[in-house]
Protein backbone atom coordinates (compact mmCIF):
# COMPACT_ATOMS: atom_id res chain seq x y z
CA UNK A 1 0.00 0.00 0.00
CA UNK A 2 1.19 3.01 -0.66
CA UNK A 3 1.61 5.87 1.65
CA UNK A 4 2.22 10.17 1.26
CA UNK A 5 5.15 11.41 2.91
CA UNK A 6 4.65 12.61 6.73
CA UNK A 7 6.17 14.95 8.96
CA UNK A 8 9.60 14.35 10.15
CA UNK A 9 11.76 16.18 12.47
CA UNK A 10 14.11 17.46 10.11
CA UNK A 11 17.26 19.92 11.23
CA UNK A 12 16.21 23.46 9.64
CA UNK A 13 19.39 24.26 8.04
CA UNK A 14 19.82 28.58 7.69
CA UNK A 15 23.17 28.79 6.06
CA UNK A 16 24.43 32.65 6.95
CA UNK A 17 27.67 33.86 5.66
CA UNK A 18 28.34 35.21 9.22
CA UNK A 19 25.85 32.97 10.98
CA UNK A 20 25.23 29.75 9.59
CA UNK A 21 22.92 27.55 12.04
CA UNK A 22 21.26 24.57 12.02
CA UNK A 23 18.07 24.04 13.93
CA UNK A 24 15.12 21.86 14.44
CA UNK A 25 11.75 23.05 13.97
CA UNK A 26 9.81 24.32 16.34
CA UNK A 27 7.39 22.07 18.11
CA UNK A 28 3.99 23.09 19.35
CA UNK A 29 4.06 21.14 22.58
CA UNK A 30 6.87 19.06 24.17
CA UNK A 31 9.19 22.15 25.15
CA UNK A 32 12.26 21.24 25.91
CA UNK A 33 12.87 21.38 30.03
CA UNK A 34 16.30 21.94 31.59
CA UNK A 35 18.89 19.93 30.71
CA UNK A 36 17.38 19.66 27.25
CA UNK A 37 18.77 22.63 25.59
CA UNK A 38 21.42 22.42 23.06
CA UNK A 39 23.50 24.81 21.32
CA UNK A 40 24.54 24.94 17.70
CA UNK A 41 27.11 26.83 15.72
CA UNK A 42 29.46 27.39 13.09
CA UNK A 43 32.99 28.21 12.89
CA UNK A 44 34.24 29.96 9.78
CA UNK A 45 37.32 31.52 8.69
CA UNK A 46 38.48 35.31 9.00
CA UNK A 47 37.05 36.04 5.27
CA UNK A 48 33.99 33.94 6.21
CA UNK A 49 34.82 30.97 3.92
CA UNK A 50 34.33 27.79 5.79
CA UNK A 51 36.91 25.79 7.91
CA UNK A 52 39.06 23.27 5.74
CA UNK A 53 39.94 20.91 8.70
CA UNK A 54 37.85 19.81 11.80
CA UNK A 55 38.23 22.07 14.41
CA UNK A 56 38.38 21.37 18.21
CA UNK A 57 35.16 23.09 20.21
CA UNK A 58 35.04 22.39 24.01
CA UNK A 59 32.18 23.53 26.05
CA UNK A 60 33.00 25.06 29.41
CA UNK A 61 31.76 25.70 32.80
CA UNK A 62 33.11 27.55 35.30
CA UNK A 63 34.36 23.96 37.33
CA UNK A 64 36.18 23.08 33.81
CA UNK A 65 35.74 21.58 30.27
CA UNK A 66 31.90 19.86 30.17
CA UNK A 67 32.03 18.41 26.40
CA UNK A 68 34.19 18.45 23.51
CA UNK A 69 33.41 17.93 19.60
CA UNK A 70 34.65 18.42 16.12
CA UNK A 71 33.49 20.58 13.92
CA UNK A 72 31.95 18.40 10.57
CA UNK A 73 32.62 19.10 6.61
CA UNK A 74 30.56 22.33 6.80
CA UNK A 75 32.41 23.82 10.16
CA UNK A 76 29.10 23.27 12.36
CA UNK A 77 29.40 21.71 15.79
CA UNK A 78 26.19 20.95 18.57
CA UNK A 79 26.35 20.54 21.62
CA UNK A 80 22.75 18.71 23.13
CA UNK A 81 21.44 18.23 26.37
CA UNK A 82 22.80 21.50 27.56
CA UNK A 83 21.06 23.19 31.04
CA UNK A 84 20.21 26.78 30.78
CA UNK A 85 23.45 29.39 31.88
CA UNK A 86 26.62 30.86 31.32
CA UNK A 87 29.02 29.07 29.26
CA UNK A 88 32.06 29.64 27.25
CA UNK A 89 32.57 27.88 23.80
CA UNK A 90 36.46 27.46 23.16
CA UNK A 91 38.04 26.55 19.23
CA UNK A 92 41.31 25.31 18.94
CA UNK A 93 42.71 24.50 14.98
CA UNK A 94 44.37 21.68 16.31
CA UNK A 95 46.28 21.15 12.72
CA UNK A 96 46.79 25.21 12.28
CA UNK A 97 47.53 25.82 16.04
CA UNK A 98 50.74 27.76 14.74
CA UNK A 99 48.47 29.72 12.41
CA UNK A 100 45.04 30.96 14.39
CA UNK A 101 44.58 31.69 17.93
CA UNK A 102 42.60 30.27 20.35
CA UNK A 103 39.31 31.43 20.34
CA UNK A 104 36.82 31.91 23.37
CA UNK A 105 33.22 32.68 23.13
CA UNK A 106 30.66 33.28 26.31
CA UNK A 107 27.50 32.23 25.47
CA UNK A 108 23.69 32.53 27.50
CA UNK A 109 22.17 29.49 26.93
CA UNK A 110 18.26 29.64 27.29
CA UNK A 111 15.39 26.98 27.33
CA UNK A 112 13.04 27.40 24.19
CA UNK A 113 14.95 30.10 22.35
CA UNK A 114 17.57 29.29 19.83
CA UNK A 115 20.93 29.19 21.35
CA UNK A 116 23.38 29.45 18.36
CA UNK A 117 27.10 30.85 17.51
CA UNK A 118 29.14 31.91 14.65
CA UNK A 119 32.85 31.97 15.81
CA UNK A 120 35.14 33.38 13.04
CA UNK A 121 39.06 32.38 13.71
CA UNK A 122 41.78 35.34 14.22
CA UNK A 123 44.85 34.73 12.81
CA UNK A 124 48.21 35.06 14.61
CA UNK A 125 49.97 38.15 13.58
CA UNK A 126 52.65 36.38 12.14
CA UNK A 127 50.49 34.00 10.18
CA UNK A 128 50.09 34.24 6.29
CA UNK A 129 46.94 35.45 4.60
CA UNK A 130 44.38 32.87 4.12
CA UNK A 131 43.36 31.59 0.87
CA UNK A 132 39.80 32.22 -0.39
CA UNK A 133 37.53 29.06 -0.50
CA UNK A 134 36.45 28.64 -4.02
CA UNK A 135 32.83 28.23 -2.81
CA UNK A 136 32.58 31.79 -1.35
CA UNK A 137 31.02 34.59 -3.30
CA UNK A 138 34.04 37.04 -3.95
CA UNK A 139 31.69 39.71 -4.12
CA UNK A 140 30.60 39.15 -0.94
CA UNK A 141 34.26 39.23 0.71
CA UNK A 142 35.18 41.65 -1.32
CA UNK A 143 32.55 44.69 -1.00
CA UNK A 144 33.39 47.51 0.81
CA UNK A 145 31.13 48.13 3.67
CA UNK A 146 30.64 51.95 5.43
CA UNK A 147 31.90 51.73 8.95
CA UNK A 148 28.10 52.63 10.21
CA UNK A 149 26.69 50.02 7.92
CA UNK A 150 29.28 47.09 9.92
CA UNK A 151 29.09 48.60 13.03
CA UNK A 152 25.13 47.46 12.43
CA UNK A 153 26.18 43.65 10.99
CA UNK A 154 28.18 43.10 14.20
CA UNK A 155 25.26 44.02 16.68
CA UNK A 156 23.38 41.99 14.58
CA UNK A 157 25.18 39.31 14.85
CA UNK A 158 25.98 39.32 18.35
CA UNK A 159 21.69 40.27 18.89
CA UNK A 160 21.47 36.47 16.99
CA UNK A 161 23.82 34.69 19.36
CA UNK A 162 22.03 36.03 22.67
CA UNK A 163 18.72 34.71 20.80
CA UNK A 164 17.26 37.96 20.28
CA UNK A 165 16.51 37.47 16.52
CA UNK A 166 13.64 40.21 16.30
CA UNK A 167 16.41 43.43 17.91
CA UNK A 168 18.96 41.60 15.27
CA UNK A 169 16.85 41.54 12.39
CA UNK A 170 16.28 45.87 13.13
CA UNK A 171 19.92 45.66 13.30
CA UNK A 172 20.11 43.88 9.72
CA UNK A 173 17.27 46.04 8.40
CA UNK A 174 19.68 49.27 9.67
CA UNK A 175 22.77 47.73 7.90
CA UNK A 176 20.99 47.19 4.56
CA UNK A 177 19.33 50.82 4.86
CA UNK A 178 22.86 52.43 4.82
CA UNK A 179 24.30 49.77 2.26
CA UNK A 180 21.83 48.24 0.30
CA UNK A 181 24.19 46.35 -1.79
CA UNK A 182 25.39 44.41 1.59
CA UNK A 183 25.28 40.62 0.79
CA UNK A 184 25.78 38.87 4.20
CA UNK A 185 23.32 40.83 5.74
CA UNK A 186 21.19 40.58 2.82
CA UNK A 187 21.76 36.83 3.59
CA UNK A 188 21.26 36.92 6.90
CA UNK A 189 18.42 38.96 7.17
CA UNK A 190 16.54 36.44 4.78
CA UNK A 191 18.05 33.56 6.93
CA UNK A 192 16.57 35.05 10.31
CA UNK A 193 13.15 35.67 8.85
CA UNK A 194 13.33 32.03 7.48
CA UNK A 195 13.91 31.01 11.19
CA UNK A 196 11.01 32.69 12.25
CA UNK A 197 8.67 31.31 10.19
CA UNK A 198 8.18 34.49 7.88
CA UNK A 199 8.52 33.04 4.57
CA UNK A 200 7.35 35.53 1.99
CA UNK A 201 8.85 38.38 3.92
CA UNK A 202 12.49 36.18 3.94
CA UNK A 203 12.14 35.93 -0.06
CA UNK A 204 12.96 39.57 -0.88
CA UNK A 205 16.02 40.54 0.92
CA UNK A 206 17.64 36.98 -0.80
CA UNK A 207 15.97 37.44 -4.20
CA UNK A 208 17.90 41.13 -3.32
CA UNK A 209 21.17 39.01 -2.76
CA UNK A 210 21.01 36.85 -5.32
CA UNK A 211 20.21 39.73 -8.25
CA UNK A 212 23.30 41.55 -6.74
CA UNK A 213 25.50 38.05 -7.09
CA UNK A 214 23.90 35.21 -8.83
CA UNK A 215 26.89 32.45 -7.92
CA UNK A 216 26.39 33.21 -4.07
CA UNK A 217 25.74 29.81 -2.47
CA UNK A 218 24.18 31.03 0.72
CA UNK A 219 21.49 33.34 -0.44
CA UNK A 220 20.97 30.47 -3.15
CA UNK A 221 20.96 27.54 -0.90
CA UNK A 222 18.30 29.74 1.55
CA UNK A 223 15.96 30.87 -1.57
CA UNK A 224 15.72 27.42 -2.16
CA UNK A 225 14.58 26.33 1.50
CA UNK A 226 12.04 29.01 1.72
CA UNK A 227 10.94 27.79 -1.48
CA UNK A 228 10.45 24.24 -0.04
CA UNK A 229 8.63 25.44 3.11
CA UNK A 230 6.30 27.32 0.67
CA UNK A 231 5.80 24.39 -1.24
CA UNK A 232 6.82 25.67 -4.49
CA UNK A 233 8.74 23.05 -5.60
CA UNK A 234 9.46 23.91 -8.59
CA UNK A 235 11.42 27.08 -8.09
CA UNK A 236 12.59 25.63 -5.63
CA UNK A 237 14.35 23.19 -7.14
CA UNK A 238 15.68 25.79 -10.01
CA UNK A 239 17.34 27.97 -7.04
CA UNK A 240 18.68 24.66 -5.60
CA UNK A 241 19.97 23.26 -8.68
CA UNK A 242 21.74 26.48 -8.94
CA UNK A 243 23.31 26.43 -5.17
CA UNK A 244 24.74 22.81 -5.68
CA UNK A 245 26.65 24.22 -9.05
CA UNK A 246 28.68 25.98 -6.68
CA UNK A 247 29.13 24.10 -3.97
CA UNK A 248 28.17 20.06 -5.40
CA UNK A 249 29.50 18.65 -1.56
CA UNK A 250 26.84 20.48 0.05
CA UNK A 251 24.75 17.73 1.93
CA UNK A 252 22.05 20.77 3.08
CA UNK A 253 21.33 20.89 -0.74
CA UNK A 254 20.89 17.77 -2.06
CA UNK A 255 18.71 17.62 1.17
CA UNK A 256 16.39 20.19 0.15
CA UNK A 257 16.76 19.53 -3.31
CA UNK A 258 15.35 15.99 -2.35
CA UNK A 259 12.70 17.14 -0.70
CA UNK A 260 11.98 19.68 -3.90
CA UNK A 261 12.12 16.87 -6.08
CA UNK A 262 9.71 14.77 -3.99
CA UNK A 263 7.22 17.45 -3.84
CA UNK A 264 7.36 17.86 -7.78
CA UNK A 265 7.04 14.30 -7.66
CA UNK A 266 9.95 13.24 -9.44
CA UNK A 267 10.70 10.40 -7.30
CA UNK A 268 13.96 9.64 -9.43
CA UNK A 269 15.39 12.63 -8.19
CA UNK A 270 14.17 12.74 -4.85
CA UNK A 271 16.04 9.42 -4.18
CA UNK A 272 19.11 10.58 -5.69
CA UNK A 273 19.28 13.19 -4.04
CA UNK A 274 18.42 12.22 -0.53
CA UNK A 275 21.46 9.33 -0.93
CA UNK A 276 23.74 12.39 -1.79
CA UNK A 277 22.83 14.40 1.29
CA UNK A 278 23.33 10.95 3.52
CA UNK A 279 26.40 10.03 1.57
CA UNK A 280 28.06 13.17 1.98
CA UNK A 281 26.28 14.36 5.44
CA UNK A 282 26.97 11.65 7.30
CA UNK A 283 25.66 10.97 10.79
CA UNK A 284 24.37 15.02 10.90
CA UNK A 285 22.00 14.70 7.67
CA UNK A 286 21.11 10.73 9.05
CA UNK A 287 17.21 12.14 8.68
CA UNK A 288 17.93 11.61 4.83
CA UNK A 289 17.64 8.24 5.35
CA UNK A 290 14.14 8.30 6.69
CA UNK A 291 12.82 10.86 4.04
CA UNK A 292 14.44 7.59 1.67
CA UNK A 293 12.64 5.51 3.79
CA UNK A 294 9.19 7.18 3.62
CA UNK A 295 10.02 7.38 -0.12
CA UNK A 296 10.32 4.23 -0.82
CA UNK A 297 7.03 3.48 0.92
CA UNK A 298 5.55 5.44 -1.31
CA UNK A 299 6.56 4.05 -4.50
CA UNK A 300 5.89 0.55 -2.68
CA UNK A 301 9.44 -0.62 -2.68
CA UNK A 302 9.14 -2.88 1.03
CA UNK A 303 12.92 -3.84 1.05
CA UNK A 304 14.33 -0.86 0.47
CA UNK A 305 12.25 1.24 3.21
CA UNK A 306 13.34 -1.24 5.67
CA UNK A 307 16.98 -1.14 4.41
CA UNK A 308 16.71 2.90 4.84
CA UNK A 309 14.97 2.99 8.06
CA UNK A 310 17.26 0.22 9.41
CA UNK A 311 20.31 2.46 8.90
CA UNK A 312 18.92 5.51 10.24
CA UNK A 313 18.72 3.92 13.46
CA UNK A 314 22.02 2.58 13.49
CA UNK A 315 23.95 5.76 12.16
CA UNK A 316 21.31 7.69 14.95
CA UNK A 317 19.84 5.24 17.25
CA UNK A 318 18.86 8.05 19.61
CA UNK A 319 17.86 10.43 16.86
CA UNK A 320 14.58 13.35 16.61
CA UNK A 321 13.35 10.05 14.39
CA UNK A 322 14.23 7.07 16.18
CA UNK A 323 10.38 6.85 17.17
CA UNK A 324 9.20 7.48 13.88
CA UNK A 325 11.81 5.04 12.05
CA UNK A 326 10.87 2.26 14.44
CA UNK A 327 6.85 2.89 13.95
CA UNK A 328 6.97 2.32 9.97
CA UNK A 329 9.42 0.06 10.75
CA UNK A 330 6.54 -1.93 12.96
CA UNK A 331 4.33 -1.42 10.27
CA UNK A 332 6.16 -3.27 7.77
CA UNK A 333 7.17 -6.26 10.05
Amino acid sequence: MKRPLTLIVIPFLLVCAAAAQTLKDPKSANQPASGDASIRGIVQMPNGSRVAEPMKVTLKVLRGDQATTYTDQQGRFEFQHVAAGDYTIEVEADRDRDRFEILDEKITVRINTPNFVTLSLKEKRTAQKPIRDRTVSVAMLDQKIPPAAKREFDDATRLARQGNLPESIAALQRAIAIYPDYLMALNDLGAQLLELGRLDEALAPLRTAIKIDPSSFNPQLNFGITLVRKKDFDAALAALDKALSSEPSSPAAHLYAGLAAAGAKDNQRAEREFKAASALGGRDFSVALVYLGQLYLKLGEKQKAIDSLQRYLKDDPDGPNASLAKKLLAGLN
